[in-house]
């Protein structure tokens, strides 16, 4: 498959309506299953800022979603979140989990998405330069190379560019973002992907050293500046106010970062 380079209201507008029902519910027990493995490692509780996002918009009648974020002692911001119209083309699910500032492993990111062809991202998200901290990049990025590699010479599947400069600037070297046909085969190689993801990722979380006292709060706030700028600059946005129009998708948009937040920070 050739490279994608499009926008998400360009891919979405130039297809047929497809009802996509059956990737969307794939979709969603995936990041159920996916989600399953990250609460049996952290304690969190549901910020009370998003049960008002629990149900919102016309589905199954017209467009909806849901967002549920979360936080605890070792969680900083986890989302588990869906919103589209997928009996006419499009859902956009996400599950990103942000760490606290105990430790300095990579947050982890997937998103998956119907438009009506596949789509998904998942990436480690550096919580440094990593051309300046070379250890960092040893222990986290240069081990996953060989399986990024692999999956980049898989033809199914057909590298996705952001025509967003700020999107393309916050990849690691080890993102996987790619657009592909909604077949069995490649539903399957999403989840093996993606569990393989989420399972290096625990076993890194288990294995980190603890940061010092006097780092943390330097860590944290350049964690909250990542997630409210890679939120903000979305460029899939765009759909939230096509379907809720814009002082609903900014609140949705807050519930990403945490802008509304009322659970302590750890």
């Amino acid at each position: 498959m050739e490279e994608t380079v499009q926008h998400v209201e360009e891919m979405l507008d130039a297809s047929p309506v497809v009802d996509v029902h059956d990737t969307f519910a794939q979709f969603q027990q995936l990041l159920a299953d996916l989600k399953a493995k990250i609460d049996a490692r952290f304690a969190t509780t549901r910020d009370p800022s998003t049960q008002m996002l629990e149900q919102y918009g016309t589905y199954p009648e017209g467009p909806g979603g849901r967002v549920s974020a979360y936080s605890g002692p070792e969680v900083d911001w986890m989302v588990h979140s869906w919103l589209g119209d997928p009996s006419r083309s499009f859902v956009n699910l996400h599950l990103t989990c942000w760490l606290g500032p105990q430790i300095k492993v990579p947050h982890l990111g997937i998103a998956l998405l119907c438009w009506p062809g596949g789509w998904f991202y998942t990436d480690y998200i550096p919580r440094t330069d990593i051309l300046v901290d070379g250890d960092y990049f040893d222990r986290y990025y240069a081990p996953t190379n060989d399986a990024w590699l692999e999956h980049k010479a898989d033809p199914e599947f057909a590298w996705f560019t952001s025509r967003a400069p700020f999107i393309r600037a916050s990849l690691s070297p080890n993102a996987y973002v790619y657009s592909f046909e909604r077949t069995s085969r490649n539903l399957k190689v999403v989840s093996d992907v993606l569990h393989a993801q989420v399972d290096r990722w625990l076993g890194w979380v288990d294995a980190a050293d603890e940061v010092p006292l006097d780092e943390r709060d330097a860590l944290r706030e350049r964690d909250l500046a990542t997630r409210r700028n890679i939120a903000d600059r979305d460029p899939a946005n765009v759909m939230g106010v096509r379907y809720f129009g814009e002082e609903t998708t900014q609140r949705l948009v807050r519930a990403l970062w945490g802008g509304d937040r009322e659970l302590p920070r750890p």
